[in-house]
Protein backbone atom coordinates (compact mmCIF):
# COMPACT_ATOMS: atom_id res chain seq x y z
CA UNK A 1 0.00 0.00 0.00
CA UNK A 2 2.94 2.32 0.66
CA UNK A 3 3.69 2.13 -3.04
CA UNK A 4 0.51 4.08 -3.73
CA UNK A 5 0.61 6.89 -1.17
CA UNK A 6 2.03 7.44 2.31
CA UNK A 7 -0.37 6.35 5.04
CA UNK A 8 -0.77 9.83 6.48
CA UNK A 9 -2.02 11.25 3.18
CA UNK A 10 -4.30 8.89 1.33
CA UNK A 11 -7.04 8.58 3.99
CA UNK A 12 -7.47 12.35 3.92
CA UNK A 13 -7.37 12.27 0.12
CA UNK A 14 -10.21 9.73 0.05
CA UNK A 15 -12.22 11.80 2.52
CA UNK A 16 -11.59 14.95 0.48
CA UNK A 17 -12.66 13.28 -2.78
CA UNK A 18 -15.79 11.99 -1.07
CA UNK A 19 -16.60 15.48 0.23
CA UNK A 20 -16.10 16.91 -3.26
CA UNK A 21 -18.50 14.31 -4.70
CA UNK A 22 -21.12 15.21 -2.07
CA UNK A 23 -20.66 18.93 -2.75
CA UNK A 24 -21.06 18.54 -6.52
CA UNK A 25 -24.06 16.25 -6.07
CA UNK A 26 -26.04 18.82 -4.05
CA UNK A 27 -24.70 21.86 -5.89
CA UNK A 28 -25.29 20.63 -9.44
CA UNK A 29 -27.91 17.87 -9.22
CA UNK A 30 -30.25 18.99 -6.44
CA UNK A 31 -29.66 22.68 -5.64
CA UNK A 32 -33.42 23.31 -5.49
CA UNK A 33 -33.77 20.79 -2.64
CA UNK A 34 -31.50 22.97 -0.50
CA UNK A 35 -33.71 26.03 -0.98
CA UNK A 36 -36.76 23.85 -0.34
CA UNK A 37 -35.33 22.93 3.06
CA UNK A 38 -34.56 26.57 3.84
CA UNK A 39 -38.09 27.75 3.14
CA UNK A 40 -39.52 25.29 5.66
CA UNK A 41 -38.07 27.14 8.62
CA UNK A 42 -37.63 30.67 9.94
CA UNK A 43 -34.41 30.97 11.93
CA UNK A 44 -34.44 34.12 14.08
CA UNK A 45 -31.51 35.75 15.87
CA UNK A 46 -33.64 36.22 18.93
CA UNK A 47 -33.36 35.19 22.58
CA UNK A 48 -36.89 33.84 22.69
CA UNK A 49 -36.22 31.67 19.65
CA UNK A 50 -33.09 30.21 21.27
CA UNK A 51 -34.90 29.51 24.55
CA UNK A 52 -37.78 27.90 22.67
CA UNK A 53 -35.40 25.46 21.00
CA UNK A 54 -33.43 24.74 24.16
CA UNK A 55 -36.65 23.86 26.01
CA UNK A 56 -36.80 20.47 24.26
CA UNK A 57 -34.44 17.47 24.25
CA UNK A 58 -32.18 17.74 21.22
CA UNK A 59 -32.98 21.43 20.99
CA UNK A 60 -29.33 22.47 20.80
CA UNK A 61 -28.65 20.33 17.74
CA UNK A 62 -31.90 21.58 16.24
CA UNK A 63 -30.81 25.16 16.81
CA UNK A 64 -27.40 24.51 15.24
CA UNK A 65 -28.97 22.69 12.28
CA UNK A 66 -31.50 25.45 11.61
CA UNK A 67 -28.71 28.01 11.88
CA UNK A 68 -26.85 26.11 9.14
CA UNK A 69 -29.92 25.49 6.97
CA UNK A 70 -30.59 29.22 6.64
CA UNK A 71 -27.37 29.38 4.58
CA UNK A 72 -28.93 27.03 2.02
CA UNK A 73 -30.14 30.25 0.37
CA UNK A 74 -26.65 30.26 -1.08
CA UNK A 75 -26.69 26.88 -2.79
CA UNK A 76 -22.90 26.51 -2.88
CA UNK A 77 -22.70 27.23 0.86
CA UNK A 78 -25.47 24.73 1.58
CA UNK A 79 -23.76 22.01 -0.47
CA UNK A 80 -20.47 22.72 1.33
CA UNK A 81 -22.18 22.44 4.74
CA UNK A 82 -23.61 19.02 3.90
CA UNK A 83 -20.28 17.85 2.47
CA UNK A 84 -18.39 18.94 5.60
CA UNK A 85 -20.89 17.23 7.91
CA UNK A 86 -20.68 14.00 5.90
CA UNK A 87 -16.88 14.13 6.05
CA UNK A 88 -17.01 14.74 9.80
CA UNK A 89 -19.28 11.73 10.36
CA UNK A 90 -16.99 9.55 8.26
CA UNK A 91 -13.82 10.63 10.08
CA UNK A 92 -15.40 10.17 13.49
CA UNK A 93 -16.59 6.71 12.47
CA UNK A 94 -13.03 5.84 11.56
CA UNK A 95 -11.73 7.18 14.88
CA UNK A 96 -14.13 4.85 16.69
CA UNK A 97 -13.18 1.92 14.48
CA UNK A 98 -9.45 2.45 15.04
CA UNK A 99 -8.74 3.28 18.68
CA UNK A 100 -5.55 3.19 20.69
CA UNK A 101 -6.86 0.03 22.33
CA UNK A 102 -7.50 -1.77 19.06
CA UNK A 103 -5.70 -0.03 16.19
CA UNK A 104 -7.23 -1.06 12.88
CA UNK A 105 -5.12 -1.38 9.76
CA UNK A 106 -5.47 1.60 7.44
CA UNK A 107 -6.38 -0.80 4.62
CA UNK A 108 -9.89 -0.98 6.13
CA UNK A 109 -10.35 2.79 5.90
CA UNK A 110 -13.00 2.52 3.09
CA UNK A 111 -15.33 0.69 5.51
CA UNK A 112 -15.74 3.91 7.51
CA UNK A 113 -17.67 5.38 4.55
CA UNK A 114 -20.50 2.85 4.88
CA UNK A 115 -22.57 4.77 7.47
CA UNK A 116 -22.28 8.07 5.63
CA UNK A 117 -23.25 6.44 2.32
CA UNK A 118 -26.38 5.11 4.03
CA UNK A 119 -26.98 8.61 5.44
CA UNK A 120 -26.63 10.08 1.94
CA UNK A 121 -29.25 7.63 0.69
CA UNK A 122 -31.55 8.40 3.64
CA UNK A 123 -31.41 12.14 2.98
CA UNK A 124 -33.07 11.51 -0.34
CA UNK A 125 -36.20 11.73 1.81
CA UNK A 126 -36.80 15.49 1.93
CA UNK A 127 -38.33 15.16 5.41
CA UNK A 128 -35.04 14.05 7.00
CA UNK A 129 -33.85 17.06 8.97
CA UNK A 130 -30.27 18.27 9.15
CA UNK A 131 -30.78 18.03 12.93
CA UNK A 132 -30.30 14.28 12.63
CA UNK A 133 -26.91 14.72 10.93
CA UNK A 134 -25.74 17.31 13.47
CA UNK A 135 -26.91 15.11 16.36
CA UNK A 136 -25.13 12.08 14.86
CA UNK A 137 -21.86 14.01 14.40
CA UNK A 138 -22.08 15.44 17.92
CA UNK A 139 -22.78 12.03 19.46
CA UNK A 140 -19.82 10.48 17.63
CA UNK A 141 -17.53 13.36 18.66
CA UNK A 142 -18.58 13.04 22.29
CA UNK A 143 -18.03 9.29 22.18
CA UNK A 144 -14.50 9.77 20.87
CA UNK A 145 -13.82 12.28 23.65
CA UNK A 146 -15.39 10.13 26.36
CA UNK A 147 -13.37 7.09 25.29
CA UNK A 148 -10.17 9.09 25.49
CA UNK A 149 -11.01 10.29 29.00
CA UNK A 150 -11.97 6.75 30.03
CA UNK A 151 -8.69 5.42 28.69
CA UNK A 152 -6.63 8.04 30.50
CA UNK A 153 -8.44 7.42 33.80
CA UNK A 154 -7.96 3.66 34.00
CA UNK A 155 -7.05 1.81 37.09
CA UNK A 156 -7.85 2.11 40.72
CA UNK A 157 -10.82 3.40 42.61
CA UNK A 158 -10.34 6.96 41.39
CA UNK A 159 -10.62 5.77 37.78
CA UNK A 160 -13.87 3.94 38.47
CA UNK A 161 -15.32 7.01 40.19
CA UNK A 162 -14.39 9.20 37.22
CA UNK A 163 -15.92 6.76 34.74
CA UNK A 164 -19.18 6.18 36.60
CA UNK A 165 -19.52 9.76 37.74
CA UNK A 166 -18.86 10.95 34.21
CA UNK A 167 -21.63 8.75 32.86
CA UNK A 168 -24.13 9.88 35.50
CA UNK A 169 -23.48 13.56 34.79
CA UNK A 170 -22.73 13.42 31.06
CA UNK A 171 -25.69 11.37 29.80
CA UNK A 172 -28.44 13.84 30.91
CA UNK A 173 -26.53 16.79 29.43
CA UNK A 174 -25.93 14.99 26.13
CA UNK A 175 -29.55 13.86 26.03
CA UNK A 176 -30.80 17.42 26.31
CA UNK A 177 -28.28 18.60 23.70
CA UNK A 178 -28.66 15.84 21.09
CA UNK A 179 -31.93 14.04 21.89
CA UNK A 180 -32.26 10.24 21.75
CA UNK A 181 -29.04 10.03 19.70
CA UNK A 182 -27.39 9.89 23.11
CA UNK A 183 -28.25 6.17 23.08
CA UNK A 184 -25.41 5.74 20.57
CA UNK A 185 -22.99 7.30 23.06
CA UNK A 186 -24.21 4.90 25.75
CA UNK A 187 -23.84 1.88 23.46
CA UNK A 188 -20.26 2.79 22.61
CA UNK A 189 -19.13 3.10 26.22
CA UNK A 190 -16.33 0.84 27.44
CA UNK A 191 -16.11 -1.52 29.30
CA UNK A 192 -19.25 -3.53 28.65
CA UNK A 193 -20.50 -3.28 32.22
CA UNK A 194 -20.47 0.47 31.84
CA UNK A 195 -22.25 0.15 28.49
CA UNK A 196 -25.16 -1.81 29.95
CA UNK A 197 -25.57 0.60 32.85
CA UNK A 198 -25.33 3.63 30.55
CA UNK A 199 -27.97 2.26 28.15
CA UNK A 200 -30.43 1.49 30.97
CA UNK A 201 -29.79 4.91 32.51
CA UNK A 202 -30.28 6.65 29.13
CA UNK A 203 -33.54 4.86 28.33
CA UNK A 204 -34.87 5.67 31.79
CA UNK A 205 -34.07 9.36 31.27
CA UNK A 206 -35.82 9.42 27.88
CA UNK A 207 -38.96 7.76 29.21
CA UNK A 208 -39.01 9.96 32.31
CA UNK A 209 -38.68 13.15 30.23
CA UNK A 210 -41.44 11.95 27.90
CA UNK A 211 -43.75 11.79 30.91
CA UNK A 212 -43.26 15.49 31.70
CA UNK A 213 -42.72 17.05 28.25
CA UNK A 214 -45.70 18.39 26.22
CA UNK A 215 -45.03 15.96 23.36
CA UNK A 216 -46.35 12.48 22.55
CA UNK A 217 -44.08 9.80 24.01
CA UNK A 218 -43.19 8.34 20.60
CA UNK A 219 -42.08 11.76 19.37
CA UNK A 220 -39.70 12.14 22.31
CA UNK A 221 -38.38 8.59 21.93
CA UNK A 222 -37.81 8.92 18.15
CA UNK A 223 -36.47 12.46 18.27
CA UNK A 224 -38.53 15.62 18.27
CA UNK A 225 -36.72 17.18 15.32
CA UNK A 226 -34.90 14.38 13.49
CA UNK A 227 -37.73 13.89 11.00
CA UNK A 228 -40.18 16.52 9.76
CA UNK A 229 -43.25 14.30 10.19
CA UNK A 230 -43.94 13.88 13.92
CA UNK A 231 -44.25 10.54 15.74
CA UNK A 232 -42.44 8.64 13.00
CA UNK A 233 -38.92 8.08 11.70
CA UNK A 234 -37.71 5.94 8.78
CA UNK A 235 -36.08 2.65 9.70
CA UNK A 236 -33.01 3.63 7.70
CA UNK A 237 -32.26 6.43 10.18
CA UNK A 238 -32.49 3.94 13.04
CA UNK A 239 -30.12 1.63 11.19
CA UNK A 240 -27.25 4.12 10.80
CA UNK A 241 -26.18 4.16 14.50
CA UNK A 242 -26.47 0.36 14.53
CA UNK A 243 -24.17 0.12 11.50
CA UNK A 244 -21.62 2.35 13.26
CA UNK A 245 -21.90 0.17 16.35
CA UNK A 246 -21.44 -2.98 14.26
CA UNK A 247 -18.38 -1.57 12.46
CA UNK A 248 -16.85 -0.56 15.79
CA UNK A 249 -17.38 -4.05 17.18
CA UNK A 250 -16.15 -5.85 14.05
CA UNK A 251 -13.02 -3.68 13.92
CA UNK A 252 -11.86 -5.22 17.20
CA UNK A 253 -12.23 -8.73 15.76
CA UNK A 254 -10.64 -7.92 12.41
CA UNK A 255 -7.82 -10.32 11.50
CA UNK A 256 -4.44 -8.95 10.58
CA UNK A 257 -3.77 -8.50 6.86
CA UNK A 258 -0.42 -9.60 5.48
CA UNK A 259 1.75 -6.98 3.81
CA UNK A 260 1.35 -8.76 0.47
CA UNK A 261 -2.47 -8.58 0.57
CA UNK A 262 -2.94 -5.09 1.99
CA UNK A 263 -3.16 -3.40 -1.38
CA UNK A 264 -5.76 -5.87 -2.68
CA UNK A 265 -7.87 -5.64 0.48
CA UNK A 266 -7.87 -1.84 0.33
CA UNK A 267 -8.78 -1.74 -3.38
CA UNK A 268 -11.47 -4.39 -2.92
CA UNK A 269 -13.12 -2.60 -0.01
CA UNK A 270 -12.87 0.76 -1.78
CA UNK A 271 -14.49 -0.56 -4.97
CA UNK A 272 -17.22 -2.39 -3.04
CA UNK A 273 -18.21 0.72 -1.05
CA UNK A 274 -17.93 3.04 -4.07
CA UNK A 275 -20.03 0.83 -6.36
CA UNK A 276 -22.61 0.20 -3.65
CA UNK A 277 -22.84 3.95 -3.06
CA UNK A 278 -23.31 4.76 -6.74
CA UNK A 279 -26.04 2.13 -7.03
CA UNK A 280 -27.84 2.85 -3.75
CA UNK A 281 -27.72 6.64 -3.27
CA UNK A 282 -29.68 7.61 -6.43
CA UNK A 283 -32.47 5.23 -5.42
CA UNK A 284 -33.18 7.36 -2.37
CA UNK A 285 -34.23 10.34 -4.51
CA UNK A 286 -37.78 10.09 -5.87
CA UNK A 287 -37.63 11.59 -9.39
CA UNK A 288 -41.31 12.65 -9.47
CA UNK A 289 -41.20 14.29 -6.06
CA UNK A 290 -38.03 16.20 -6.85
CA UNK A 291 -39.39 17.27 -10.20
CA UNK A 292 -42.23 19.07 -8.38
CA UNK A 293 -39.80 20.61 -5.89
CA UNK A 294 -37.72 21.95 -8.78
CA UNK A 295 -40.78 23.46 -10.47
CA UNK A 296 -41.73 25.12 -7.19
CA UNK A 297 -38.19 26.48 -6.85
CA UNK A 298 -38.26 27.95 -10.36
CA UNK A 299 -41.61 29.59 -9.59
CA UNK A 300 -40.20 31.00 -6.37
CA UNK A 301 -37.27 32.69 -8.15
CA UNK A 302 -39.59 33.69 -11.04
CA UNK A 303 -37.48 31.92 -13.65
CA UNK A 304 -40.36 31.61 -16.11
CA UNK A 305 -38.16 30.82 -19.11
CA UNK A 306 -36.39 28.16 -17.06
CA UNK A 307 -39.73 26.47 -16.34
CA UNK A 308 -40.67 26.47 -20.01
CA UNK A 309 -37.26 25.10 -21.00
CA UNK A 310 -37.61 22.31 -18.41
CA UNK A 311 -41.09 21.44 -19.71
CA UNK A 312 -39.77 21.34 -23.27
CA UNK A 313 -37.10 18.82 -22.26
CA UNK A 314 -39.50 16.54 -20.39
CA UNK A 315 -43.26 16.84 -20.78
CA UNK A 316 -44.85 17.71 -17.40
CA UNK A 317 -47.65 15.29 -16.55
CA UNK A 318 -48.43 15.94 -12.87
CA UNK A 319 -51.05 18.55 -11.86
CA UNK A 320 -48.53 20.79 -10.08
CA UNK A 321 -45.86 20.63 -12.79
CA UNK A 322 -48.53 21.42 -15.40
CA UNK A 323 -49.74 24.27 -13.17
CA UNK A 324 -46.22 25.72 -12.94
CA UNK A 325 -45.76 25.41 -16.71
CA UNK A 326 -49.04 27.19 -17.42
CA UNK A 327 -48.15 29.92 -14.93
CA UNK A 328 -44.81 30.45 -16.68
CA UNK A 329 -46.56 30.60 -20.05
CA UNK A 330 -49.03 33.11 -18.67
CA UNK A 331 -46.33 35.29 -17.12
CA UNK A 332 -44.51 35.42 -20.47
CA UNK A 333 -47.81 36.04 -22.31
CA UNK A 334 -47.50 32.73 -24.21
CA UNK A 335 -50.38 30.77 -22.67
CA UNK A 336 -52.77 31.45 -25.54
CA UNK A 337 -50.17 30.40 -28.11
CA UNK A 338 -48.40 27.48 -26.46
CA UNK A 339 -50.71 25.96 -23.83
CA UNK A 340 -51.44 22.91 -25.98
CA UNK A 341 -47.80 22.35 -26.81
CA UNK A 342 -47.77 20.69 -23.38
CA UNK A 343 -49.84 18.08 -21.60
CA UNK A 344 -53.18 19.44 -20.37
CA UNK A 345 -55.91 17.72 -18.44
CA UNK A 346 -58.69 20.14 -17.67
CA UNK A 347 -58.66 23.50 -15.93
CA UNK A 348 -57.01 21.99 -12.84
CA UNK A 349 -53.78 22.43 -14.74
CA UNK A 350 -54.37 26.17 -14.43
CA UNK A 351 -55.70 26.39 -10.88
CA UNK A 352 -55.42 23.08 -8.97
CA UNK A 353 -57.85 22.18 -6.24
CA UNK A 354 -56.82 22.90 -2.67
CA UNK A 355 -54.71 20.25 -0.94
CA UNK A 356 -53.39 20.53 2.60
CA UNK A 357 -49.77 20.18 1.60
CA UNK A 358 -47.07 22.84 1.84
CA UNK A 359 -45.57 22.54 -1.63
CA UNK A 360 -48.82 22.27 -3.60
CA UNK A 361 -50.66 24.91 -1.56
CA UNK A 362 -47.77 27.35 -1.86
CA UNK A 363 -47.54 26.84 -5.63
CA UNK A 364 -51.28 27.29 -6.12
CA UNK A 365 -51.10 30.44 -4.02
CA UNK A 366 -48.46 31.79 -6.41
CA UNK A 367 -50.94 31.55 -9.28
CA UNK A 368 -53.56 33.50 -7.33
CA UNK A 369 -50.95 36.09 -6.38
CA UNK A 370 -49.87 36.77 -9.94
CA UNK A 371 -53.48 36.84 -11.14
CA UNK A 372 -54.17 39.64 -8.66
CA UNK A 373 -56.28 37.70 -6.13
CA UNK A 374 -54.18 39.03 -3.27
CA UNK A 375 -56.53 37.97 -0.45
CA UNK A 376 -56.78 34.42 -1.78
CA UNK A 377 -52.99 34.26 -2.14
CA UNK A 378 -52.75 35.37 1.49
CA UNK A 379 -55.15 32.65 2.62
CA UNK A 380 -53.19 30.00 0.71
CA UNK A 381 -49.97 31.28 2.30
CA UNK A 382 -51.49 30.81 5.76
CA UNK A 383 -52.68 27.32 4.81
CA UNK A 384 -49.27 26.42 3.41
CA UNK A 385 -47.51 27.37 6.63
CA UNK A 386 -50.04 25.52 8.76
CA UNK A 387 -49.46 22.43 6.59
CA UNK A 388 -45.77 22.19 7.59
CA UNK A 389 -45.77 18.89 9.54
CA UNK A 390 -43.35 19.90 12.33
CA UNK A 391 -45.18 23.20 12.95
CA UNK A 392 -42.28 25.38 11.83
CA UNK A 393 -42.79 28.83 10.42
CA UNK A 394 -41.67 29.48 6.85
CA UNK A 395 -39.47 32.39 5.80
CA UNK A 396 -40.93 32.28 2.30
CA UNK A 397 -44.50 32.41 3.60
CA UNK A 398 -43.78 35.19 6.09
CA UNK A 399 -42.34 37.25 3.26
CA UNK A 400 -45.43 36.63 1.13
CA UNK A 401 -47.72 37.58 4.06
CA UNK A 402 -45.78 40.83 4.45
CA UNK A 403 -46.27 41.53 0.72
CA UNK A 404 -50.00 40.81 0.64
CA UNK A 405 -50.65 42.99 3.68
CA UNK A 406 -48.52 45.76 2.18
CA UNK A 407 -50.54 45.63 -1.04
CA UNK A 408 -53.80 45.67 0.93
CA UNK A 409 -52.67 48.65 2.98
CA UNK A 410 -52.59 46.67 6.25
CA UNK A 411 -49.37 48.33 7.35
CA UNK A 412 -49.40 47.30 11.01
CA UNK A 413 -49.75 43.64 10.08
CA UNK A 414 -47.13 43.97 7.35
CA UNK A 415 -44.75 45.56 9.84
CA UNK A 416 -45.18 42.62 12.23
CA UNK A 417 -43.98 40.20 9.57
CA UNK A 418 -41.21 42.51 8.39
CA UNK A 419 -39.87 42.88 11.95
CA UNK A 420 -39.64 39.09 12.12
CA UNK A 421 -37.66 38.99 8.87
CA UNK A 422 -35.37 41.71 10.22
CA UNK A 423 -34.07 39.10 12.67
CA UNK A 424 -32.79 36.88 9.83
CA UNK A 425 -29.61 37.06 7.77
CA UNK A 426 -30.83 36.70 4.20
CA UNK A 427 -34.20 38.47 4.44
CA UNK A 428 -33.03 41.37 6.59
CA UNK A 429 -31.98 43.73 3.71
CA UNK A 430 -35.28 43.17 1.88
CA UNK A 431 -37.27 43.67 5.11
CA UNK A 432 -35.50 46.96 5.86
CA UNK A 433 -36.13 48.26 2.33
CA UNK A 434 -39.78 47.29 2.55
CA UNK A 435 -40.27 48.81 6.01
CA UNK A 436 -39.26 52.14 4.51
CA UNK A 437 -42.27 51.84 2.16
CA UNK A 438 -44.86 51.37 4.91
CA UNK A 439 -47.49 54.08 4.69
CA UNK A 440 -45.85 55.60 1.61
CA UNK A 441 -48.66 55.27 -0.91
CA UNK A 442 -46.71 56.88 -3.72
CA UNK A 443 -43.77 54.50 -3.30
CA UNK A 444 -46.05 51.46 -3.21
CA UNK A 445 -48.08 52.60 -6.23
CA UNK A 446 -44.84 53.19 -8.15
CA UNK A 447 -43.48 49.74 -7.28
CA UNK A 448 -43.44 47.55 -10.43
CA UNK A 449 -45.08 44.59 -8.64
CA UNK A 450 -46.99 45.93 -5.65
CA UNK A 451 -48.37 48.91 -7.56
CA UNK A 452 -49.55 46.68 -10.41
CA UNK A 453 -51.22 44.19 -8.09
CA UNK A 454 -52.97 47.04 -6.30
CA UNK A 455 -54.57 47.92 -9.60
CA UNK A 456 -55.46 44.31 -10.40
CA UNK A 457 -56.88 43.25 -7.01
CA UNK A 458 -60.62 43.23 -6.39
CA UNK A 459 -61.64 45.71 -3.72
CA UNK A 460 -64.75 44.01 -2.35
CA UNK A 461 -64.78 40.87 -0.18
CA UNK A 462 -66.64 37.79 -1.41
CA UNK A 463 -66.57 34.02 -1.22
CA UNK A 464 -66.21 31.73 -4.23
CA UNK A 465 -65.92 28.01 -4.82
CA UNK A 466 -63.38 26.20 -6.96
CA UNK A 467 -66.18 25.62 -9.49
CA UNK A 468 -66.39 29.34 -10.23
CA UNK A 469 -62.76 30.11 -10.95
CA UNK A 470 -63.52 31.12 -14.52
CA UNK A 471 -66.02 33.70 -13.25
CA UNK A 472 -63.42 35.06 -10.83
CA UNK A 473 -60.95 35.44 -13.70
CA UNK A 474 -63.71 37.22 -15.58
CA UNK A 475 -64.25 39.64 -12.70
CA UNK A 476 -60.52 40.32 -12.52
CA UNK A 477 -60.40 41.08 -16.22
CA UNK A 478 -63.47 43.33 -16.20
CA UNK A 479 -62.07 45.15 -13.15
CA UNK A 480 -58.85 45.90 -15.05
CA UNK A 481 -58.62 44.98 -18.72
CA UNK A 482 -54.82 45.40 -18.56
CA UNK A 483 -54.65 42.24 -16.49
CA UNK A 484 -53.30 40.00 -19.22
CA UNK A 485 -52.94 37.00 -16.90
CA UNK A 486 -56.66 37.12 -16.09
CA UNK A 487 -57.52 37.34 -19.81
CA UNK A 488 -55.37 34.31 -20.64
CA UNK A 489 -56.74 32.19 -17.80
CA UNK A 490 -60.33 33.26 -18.55
CA UNK A 491 -60.14 31.96 -22.12
CA UNK A 492 -58.05 28.85 -21.47
CA UNK A 493 -60.25 27.48 -18.67
CA UNK A 494 -63.33 26.61 -20.78
CA UNK A 495 -61.10 25.36 -23.60
CA UNK A 496 -59.31 22.97 -21.25
CA UNK A 497 -62.67 21.86 -19.85
CA UNK A 498 -63.90 21.34 -23.45
CA UNK A 499 -66.78 23.79 -22.95
CA UNK A 500 -66.89 25.47 -26.36
CA UNK A 501 -70.14 27.46 -25.87
CA UNK A 502 -68.78 29.04 -22.66
CA UNK A 503 -65.47 29.69 -24.40
CA UNK A 504 -67.23 31.61 -27.18
CA UNK A 505 -69.03 33.77 -24.60
CA UNK A 506 -65.74 34.66 -22.96
CA UNK A 507 -64.08 35.36 -26.31
CA UNK A 508 -66.66 38.05 -27.00
CA UNK A 509 -66.11 39.57 -23.54
CA UNK A 510 -62.34 39.77 -24.02
CA UNK A 511 -62.12 40.76 -27.67
CA UNK A 512 -64.55 43.65 -27.30
CA UNK A 513 -62.16 45.14 -24.75
CA UNK A 514 -58.70 44.31 -26.11
CA UNK A 515 -57.22 42.79 -29.28
CA UNK A 516 -56.25 39.45 -27.77
CA UNK A 517 -56.39 36.69 -30.40
CA UNK A 518 -53.60 34.11 -29.95
CA UNK A 519 -53.31 30.81 -31.78
CA UNK A 520 -55.29 28.66 -29.31
CA UNK A 521 -58.16 31.18 -29.30
CA UNK A 522 -58.28 31.17 -33.11
CA UNK A 523 -58.28 27.38 -33.14
CA UNK A 524 -61.09 27.31 -30.58
CA UNK A 525 -63.15 29.78 -32.63
CA UNK A 526 -62.54 27.79 -35.81
CA UNK A 527 -63.65 24.60 -34.06
CA UNK A 528 -66.82 26.26 -32.74
CA UNK A 529 -67.84 27.45 -36.22
CA UNK A 530 -66.95 24.09 -37.74
CA UNK A 531 -69.38 22.42 -35.31
CA UNK A 532 -72.07 24.77 -36.64
CA UNK A 533 -70.92 24.07 -40.23
CA UNK A 534 -70.18 27.75 -40.68
CA UNK A 535 -67.20 29.88 -41.57
CA UNK A 536 -65.83 32.26 -38.90
CA UNK A 537 -66.05 36.02 -39.65
CA UNK A 538 -63.28 37.38 -41.83
CA UNK A 539 -60.15 38.46 -39.99
CA UNK A 540 -60.97 36.58 -36.78
CA UNK A 541 -59.11 33.42 -37.77
CA UNK A 542 -55.97 33.49 -39.91
CA UNK A 543 -55.84 31.68 -43.23
CA UNK A 544 -53.09 29.43 -41.92
CA UNK A 545 -55.25 28.26 -39.01
CA UNK A 546 -58.23 27.68 -41.33
CA UNK A 547 -56.07 25.62 -43.67
CA UNK A 548 -54.72 23.57 -40.75
CA UNK A 549 -58.28 23.05 -39.52
CA UNK A 550 -59.39 21.73 -42.89
CA UNK A 551 -56.40 19.36 -43.05
CA UNK A 552 -57.14 18.11 -39.54
CA UNK A 553 -60.82 17.57 -40.43
CA UNK A 554 -59.90 15.51 -43.47
CA UNK A 555 -57.36 13.39 -41.58
CA UNK A 556 -59.78 12.89 -38.71
CA UNK A 557 -62.58 11.91 -41.03
CA UNK A 558 -60.44 9.34 -42.81
CA UNK A 559 -59.03 7.60 -39.74
CA UNK A 560 -59.31 8.85 -36.18
CA UNK A 561 -56.24 6.91 -35.09
CA UNK A 562 -54.11 7.60 -38.14
CA UNK A 563 -50.49 8.44 -37.48
CA UNK A 564 -51.00 11.54 -39.61
CA UNK A 565 -52.98 13.13 -36.77
CA UNK A 566 -49.84 13.28 -34.64
CA UNK A 567 -48.70 16.43 -36.41
CA UNK A 568 -51.74 18.16 -34.91
CA UNK A 569 -50.96 17.12 -31.32
CA UNK A 570 -50.32 20.69 -30.20
CA UNK A 571 -53.67 22.02 -31.46
CA UNK A 572 -56.94 22.71 -29.70
CA UNK A 573 -58.73 20.41 -32.14
CA UNK A 574 -56.59 17.40 -31.20
CA UNK A 575 -57.11 18.10 -27.50
CA UNK A 576 -60.88 18.47 -27.89
CA UNK A 577 -61.44 15.41 -30.03
CA UNK A 578 -58.71 12.95 -29.09
CA UNK A 579 -57.14 14.35 -25.94
CA UNK A 580 -53.59 14.02 -24.70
Amino acid sequence: MKKLLPHKYYPWLLTGLFGLAVFLFWKLRYPFVLTYQEQLQLFLFDGDYFCDRMAEPGGFTRYVAEFLVQFYNGVAIGAAIIALLYMLVQRLTWRLMSTADSPLSIVHYPLSFIPVVILWYAMGDESVMLTYVVALAMALAMTVGVRRVMRDSRGGRAGRVIRWGGVILLIPVLYWLTGPMVVLVALLMLPWTLTVAAVVYTLALILLSAHFLPFPMMRVVLGISYYRIPVTIPYILMAIPLVILLLTWISRKSPQVSERNKQWVFVGEFLAVAIAGMLIVPRGFDAKKYELIEYDYLVRIQNWNGIIAKAEKKMPDLPMSVCATNLALGMTNQLGDRAFDFYQHGSEGLLPKFERNFATTQLTGEVYFWLGLVNTAQRFAFEAMEAIPNYNKSARVVKRLAETNLINGQYKVAEKYLRMLEKTIFYRPWAQRTIAMLGNEKAIDAHPLYGTLRQYRLQEDFLFSDRELDKICGRLFLHNTQNQMAAQYLLMMPLMDRDIPLFMQYVQVVQTRQPYNPRAVQEGIAFAFMQQRQQPPKGVVSQYVLQQMNEFGQAYGNNKSAAGLNRFRNTVWYYLTIGK
